[in-house]
């Protein structure tokens, strides 16, 4: 953002609800009120000829936003190692991930939140691959940014990333749009991913980051700014 920012683009993000510094309600924490937050800030803010960036689940918040208020504020899209068009294994994507792997995660939340965190650092940054060093500062920031949110909501945040079903939002995306993936992405992988939701959306174009990890924001920062900058340029 402060990259985007430099060059002229007001940026803006918000905290999903039960996410880092938003309240932590008890009720609404599924992609329906995520999408429907998302609309209540871009219409606050009265933005217009948006270029919607989304990561991971907020890839999932984008199409769906899309899929629930339209394209009137919207000019681009970008979707970052995003969870559509769905994680889990179904009849219609039965090359998704066992539910068991989710059911692991969820575990893991209500166990032990942070230590889940700490670990799952290692995996989201590709710090586990040959030759890949360990950043301290990149571990314990993704731990502090995981237990800012709330423990509720994050729980419940697990089925909107896994087992909701994109597939119809996906359709609904009307503009340019950029779909950027790590091909070793451990936490979303790219075939039952980015890789479909390129082949889904009309007008889409999927750029592949050769042993890019999940957190292509830090691992990746450099190319991920020029593409990001490139594309908001494009006409």
């Amino acid at each position: 953002m402060v990259f985007l920012a430099s060059h002229g683009y007001r940026s803006i993000a918000h905290d999903r609800r039960g996410h880092g510094r938003s309240s932590q309600p008890w009720t609404g924490n599924d992609m329906d009120t995520y999408a429907d937050d998302l609309a209540a800030v871009m219409d606050a803010l009265d933005v217009k000829q948006a270029m919607m960036v989304g990561h991971s689940t907020g890839g999932g918040e984008v199409a769906h936003y899309i899929g629930r208020h339209g394209s009137a504020r919207v000019s681009k899209v970008v979707l970052v190692g995003a969870v559509p068009p769905i994680m889990a294994s179904t009849a219609q994507w039965p090359s998704g991930l066992d539910i068991a792997v989710f059911d692991g995660i969820r575990k893991g939340v209500a166990d032990n939140r942070s230590g889940f965190y700490l670990d799952l650092a290692i995996p989201f940054f590709g710090m586990n691959r040959p030759g890949v060093v360990i950043n301290e500062g990149w571990r314990q920031s993704f731990w502090a940014q995981g237990m800012m949110g709330s423990v509720l909501g994050q729980y419940a945040c697990i089925r909107e990333f896994s087992e909701v079903d994109y597939t119809e939002d996906l359709k609904k995306i009307d503009v340019p749009t950029l779909v950027i993936h790590g091909d070793d992405d451990q936490i979303v992988p790219i075939g039952h991913a980015g890789a479909l939701t390129a082949k889904i959306v009309a007008n889409a174009t999927l750029k592949i980051y050769p042993g890019g990890a999940h957190g292509l924001a830090d691992t990746a920062r450099e190319q991920l700014n020029a593409d990001l900058l490139a594309f908001a340029r494009a006409a």
